[in-house]
This record gives C-alpha cells, structure tokens and sequence, in this order.
C-alpha cells in the first residue's frame, strides 16, 4: 500500500514535466526549459536575461504601488518556483489567465531564496534594456 501511494505522485510528476517539455502552446527554445533560470538560482544571480516556461501555480494581487504589476507563480520544470511581475503599465495583462496555464517567458532575473522574480517581461519604451515578453494561448504580451 505505501509503494502505490509514492508510486502515484512521482507519475504524476514525470508525466507534468514531459507535458511542458513538449507542449506546443509556447515557443520552442534553445535551451532545456527552465534550465536557464535554475543555472540563475544556482548562481544566485541578478539582471540576468532568461526565457522558459512553467505552469501557473498561484495568481497574487496586482502590486499597485508604483508602476502596477500582474503577479503570479510559475512552477517551472526543475521544481523551482518563480514569481513573475509584469508591468501593465507598459504592456497588456494577461486576461483570463488561471491556475494550471501554461505561460512562456523572457525577461529579467533576480534572485531570491523563494526561486527569483522575472520582471521586464515587456518593452523598453527608451530601449535601453531587452525587451521581455510573455506568451500565453499563443498571444505574446509585450
């Protein structure tokens, strides 16, 4: 009984992850999925440029001070979480976006002990900085 109760949930595991690896909803990378942002937690690394995908694990509160952010989690292929804050000041919200979506994305890194936070997932009105983007339901927002 206990071999089937472990058994079920590593299934279930394996079987999510190969699902994002070959989900065609999101744009084929050049790297493993995820594997850019888990060299960054490794390194514990900052302004650095990464693009993956995960699956939404938790839609948060607008942050509304200052410029206003979409936030939610992605859980990422490693395991790792990242909270993703996308400025809906300057690019469009993700609308209808829900728990278990799939969300691809390309945008600035900071480290922290949680897993990190992805922002410039939009353009650089100056164009100074990467533009980043997100993609969901094949609709980039940017």
């Amino acid at each position: 009984m206990k071999k089937q109760t472990l058994t079920l949930p590593v299934v279930v595991i394996v079987a999510l992850l190969a699902w994002l690896q070959l989900d065609d909803r999101a744009p084929a990378l050049d790297t493993p999925v995820g594997s850019e942002v888990a060299q960054a937690f490794a390194d514990r690394a900052s302004d650095r440029q990464v693009s993956g995908q995960g699956l939404v694990k938790k839609l948060l509160r607008d942050d509304n001070e200052g410029s206003r952010h979409q936030r939610f989690i992605l859980a990422l292929p490693s395991g790792q979480t990242l909270l993703v804050a996308h400025n809906v000041d300057l690019a469009p919200r993700i609308p209808g976006l829900q728990v278990g979506d799939v969300v691809a994305f390309s945008g600035d890194y900071e480290w922290n002990p949680q897993g990190g936070v992805l922002h410039w997932t939009h353009h650089d009105p100056q164009g100074r900085h990467p533009g980043g983007w997100l993609q969901h339901e094949g609709k980039t927002y940017q």
